[in-house]
């Protein structure tokens, strides 16, 4: 059943001796606002648990099946949405080359319809599956590659059997893949791939915030040693002591605050459902429970408040509600010198009021709140 109703949410979760998502560009330190000191959670971060969640409750199958998803090869989904569909593109056509051809090719730029397959002990040359001969030929005529590679381009060429896919089979494969793919109907994705058939772009319906925690955090850092190494060699430089040290960081505690929004509009174009709604919420209020790891510390759901309009353009801005649930220190400890280690050091309330688990109360005129979690 098609939504009907805008919703605007908001997400509480905290982190306890861990690292709630760390920047692999700072050494996978937890991720911080420069200015404030305040802890970041991308919303990337959040999804890859939702899908995580999904997947593991229903393993993969449609229509509740997930297109981005670790080591998966994403345009091997739109091959098979044109196989399930019926469309003839053909098939992608490879021609192995020497290592100076393909550093050639890299340092020139490979169009959208080429790519250097390096996954071999030599690379591979590979054209797409939809490509467009007469502007492939064009780009090889006008390219400022050498003749022996021109030569090896239009042989390639010629061994391809490949067309580009219509509009109207482009629309095709991108109805396809929103049915049986819940991440694509949920939030969206890009399926203009090189080598793969074209599946055009899907705005999704729901979007998430950066999570930020309600104060600044103290990312510490620790020693840790692993009491073995690796190889005999590493063994034999130690002196048999084989010890193998490395570092860890975690935040002693945060609590971290993300807001979401769910358009009823966009819910139609693909295709996100009453049914899915209720997943995605039953996954942000579960995620956590499945994805420990010593590295994440422990990490939980503390609170999703869900505003759920009448209209499909909605009843009040979404700032504005927000704005009135307020995230602050609670009675017998509010001393902000003291840092928090714990959700017990904070209240949450609506205009003052605390609501208890599942209560619902009118927000605004043609607006209810919902506490989930």
């Amino acid at each position: 059943m098609a939504i009907n109703h805008r919703h605007d949410f908001v997400l509480l979760f905290d982190v306890k001796d861990g690292n709630p998502n760390g920047d692999p560009d700072a050494g996978n330190m937890p991720r911080l606002d420069a200015e404030t000191g305040h802890g970041l959670v991308t919303d990337v971060s959040l999804k890859r648990k939702v899908r995580n969640y999904v997947a593991m409750a229903h393993d993969y199958k449609s229509p509740l099946n997930i297109y981005v998803r670790e080591r998966s090869i994403l345009g091997q989904a739109h091959f098979d949405a044109f196989t399930a569909l019926g469309y003839k593109l053909g098939s992608e056509s490879r021609i192995k080359v020497d290592e100076e051809i393909a550093e050639s090719l890299r340092e020139l730029g490979t169009p959208d319809w080429m790519t250097i397959d390096e996954s071999d002990d030599s690379p591979e040359i590979v054209l797409a599956a939809d490509i467009d001969k007469a502007e492939a030929k064009l780009w090889i005529k006008d390219s400022a590659v050498n003749a022996k590679i021109k030569k090896v381009l239009t042989d390639a060429l010629k061994q391809g059997k490949g067309r580009r896919p219509t509009a109207e089979e482009s629309d095709g494969g991108k109805a396809w893949m929103c049915k049986n793919y819940f991440d694509i109907r949920t939030f969206g994705a890009v399926m203009s791939l090189k080598s793969a058939p074209n599946c055009g772009q899907v705005r999704g319906p729901v979007q998430l915030t950066f999570g930020r925690s309600i104060e600044p955090v103290v990312a510490s850092e620790h020693t840790i040693t692993r009491m073995a190494v690796a190889t005999k060699a590493e063994a034999e430089k130690q002196g048999g002591d084989n010890r193998t040290m490395g570092r860890k960081h975690t935040v002693p505690y945060g609590l971290y605050r993300s807001h979401g929004f769910v358009s009823a509009f966009l819910s139609k174009q693909t295709g996100f459902s009453e049914g899915d709604l209720e997943l995605f919420f039953k996954a942000l209020e579960d995620m956590f429970e499945h994805d420990r790891s010593a590295a994440r510390g422990q990490m939980s759901t503390r609170g999703l408040y869900v505003f759920k309009h009448d209209s499909e353009l909605g009843n009040a801005h979404a700032h504005a509600l927000f704005d009135r649930l307020v995230v602050a220190r609670s009675t017998g400890h509010n001393d902000a010198s003291t840092p928090a280690r714990d959700f017990a050091a904070y209240s949450v309330a609506f205009d003052g009021q605390t609501l208890a688990m599942g209560q619902s109360i009118q927000a605004a005129p043609g607006v209810t709140l919902t506490r989930r979690c």
